[in-house]
Formats: structure tokens, C-alpha cells, sequence
């Protein structure tokens, strides 16, 4: 395998429809939850939100699949009782996910390290919350209009602030205005912006695009924030330092995300703020980050 090859960690949750048995463990509780399983383990589980993004990522593996340029691991709170649907389910859907952790209701985030893991999505924010402190990129996957608008390709949007990037722009316009924002951004034009949590999964990402010709890349990615000019220069020139390729650039000045997003064809979308997340998600499937100034405020 690859030194460089992206894994991306998913729970059950975020790439199956688990919204009934979840709803009659919330009801009823773990014995009725683990019965329920049980007697339906052959009944095929449908997508989940992030079953497009999953099946997309496997794909790129195609090329050369003795050498895979991805690898996708579960990690499930279900025990192997439960969690034996939910891999008759990805045997079903012909899924090449060979690797899993059940942890029967503990923590999954305790096994990101040990995996190597780049990127984690899951419906619990908890435990995508864990990740994110834990220095990895990860997003709680919300229920979204899924739609595949180009499905020879996967295509992954970005927020700017308090994704990509540090939050120390967003804090200062969410405490001084926007026009200190504005002014901030222009005197320290030529100064990087520091990193943020999704900084080593979009290099990595970057790296994995490096292996396709660039005018046939299956991988298309977007920045879509809500600068505008004049403090898009530090954002260009700030990636550009990093060495790392965006595709497409979207500078809103504050629009909504949600028809933007639409247009691209995002696969995925991954923004720290609850508002626009709610936004985006009538749109594409989105995964809210939970990290920066607009989560640490009552």
C-alpha cells in the first residue's frame, strides 16, 4: 500500500439509513435495539447520507486495486451481535470496507489513532468532537439532500475559517465587525493563515489528486467561503505557501452556501457554522465541524 493513501473512518450511522433501529434504542432501549438487529440482520440496510462519498472514494481504488490509493474503516458503537447487519449490508452493496472496530456503545475515537485515520465522519458529534481534540479532521454527518450530479467524479467543498484555516479571522470578525475583519485581513495580506483541522485532510486529498491526470482527476474540490475581496489575497496566497490545489474558489461575501454548493455538485460539504450548515444541508450532504468561535458560544 501506499505511503500516502487516504483512510477515512465512517460510522454506521453516517453510511447507512439506521434511522428506525436507532429511534427503538432511543425508545426502548439496548436490549430491544439488539433483538431487533438480530432478527433483521439479513434484511439489507439502505444508503445513509454518506454512502455516495464512501462508495465514490473506493472507487478510485479501480486503477489499481492491488495497490489502493484509499482505505475506508468502520468504526461502530454496535457490538459484533448488532454490527453483523451492518456488514451483510456493505457485503450487499459491494462495498470493499474490510475493516472495523464495534465497540458496544463506548467511544470509537479511541481507535482513529491506531488506524491511521485522515478523516472521520459519523452521526455521534461527540465522538466527532473527541477527534476533532485529538488533532484529527472530522465532521458530524447530518440528514441532507444527497444528489449525484456527476458520478464519475467526487466533489468536496470546504468552508475557509475554522475549517481549512485557524478560526483567529472569524473570531475577530464575530467580535470586533466586519469592517476590523476586512481591515485585519488586508494589513496582514502576506501573512499565512494558520492551519485548521481539515488543513492535513486537504493536503492529503491534494496528494491523492496528484496521482490522477489533472485534466481527468476523479477528484474535484471547492472552497466556498463567505469572504469576499479584499480578504480573498491571504486565503490564495495562504494555500499556494501550503502547495495545495483548489479547484474552484467561491468568494460569497456572505450569500447563502446552499445554491452554490448545489451548483458545484458537492458530494460532501464541510463548514463550521450551525447557520449555514443548515443552510447547506437542503442542498448536498453536509458535516458540521464542530470547532472554532461559532461552536464556543452558548
Amino acid at each position: 500500500m501506499p505511503a500516502d493513501k487516504l483512510v477515512v473512518a465512517i460510522s454506521s450511522r453516517a453510511l447507512f439509513d439506521l434511522t428506525e433501529s436507532h429511534a427503538l434504542f432511543e425508545r426502548e432501549g439496548l436490549e430491544a435495539y439488539r433483538a431487533y438487529q438480530i432478527a433483521h440482520e439479513n434484511d439489507v440496510l439502505q444508503p445513509g447520507v454518506a454512502f455516495p462519498v464512501v462508495k465514490k472514494l473506493l472507487a478510485l481504488n479501480r486503477p489499481a486495486p492491488d495497490v489502493p490509493y484509499v482505505e475506508v474503516v468502520l468504526l461502530s458503537r454496535n457490538s459484533g451481535d448488532t454490527g453483523l447487519r451492518i456488514f451483510n449490508s456493505i457485503q450487499h452493496h459491494g462495498l470493499a470496507i474490510t475493516r472495523a472496530a464495534f465497540t458496544s456503545g463506548e467511544a470509537t475515537s479511541e481507535y482513529i489513532a491506531p488506524f491511521g485515520v485522515d478523516l472521520f465522519l459519523s452521526a455521534n458529534a461527540e465522538n466527532v468532537a473527541r477527534a476533532l481534540n485529538s488533532g484529527v479532521a472530522a465532521a458530524t454527518i447530518l440528514p441532507s439532500q444527497v444528489h449525484d450530479t456527476h458520478p464519475g467524479q467526487l466533489r468536496i467543498a470546504f468552508d475557509g475559517d475554522a475549517v481549512i484555516f485557524g478560526d483567529e479571522s472569524e473570531r475577530l470578525s464575530q467580535e470586533q465587525g466586519l469592517d476590523a475583519f476586512h481591515r485585519n485581513e488586508t494589513e496582514h495580506w502576506n501573512e499565512p493563515l494558520s492551519g485548521g483541522p481539515f488543513r492535513n485532510f486537504l493536503a492529503a486529498l491534494h496528494r491523492l489528486q496528484a496521482a490522477f491526470p489533472p485534466e481527468d482527476s476523479p477528484i474535484r474540490t471547492a472552497l466556498v467561503t463567505a469572504r469576499s475581496a479584499p480578504a480573498h489575497k491571504r486565503v490564495i496566497l495562504t494555500l499556494r505557501q501550503w502547495g495545495v490545489r483548489i479547484d474552484e474558489a467561491l468568494f460569497l461575501g456572505g450569500r447563502d452556501k446552499g445554491p452554490f454548493l448545489e451548483a458545484f455538485g458537492a458530494d460532501l460539504f464541510f463548514d463550521d457554522s450551525p447557520v449555514n450548515v443548515e443552510s447547506a444541508r437542503r442542498h448536498v450532504a453536509t458535516g458540521h465541524v464542530p470547532h472554532g468561535v461559532s461552536n464556543s458560544r452558548k
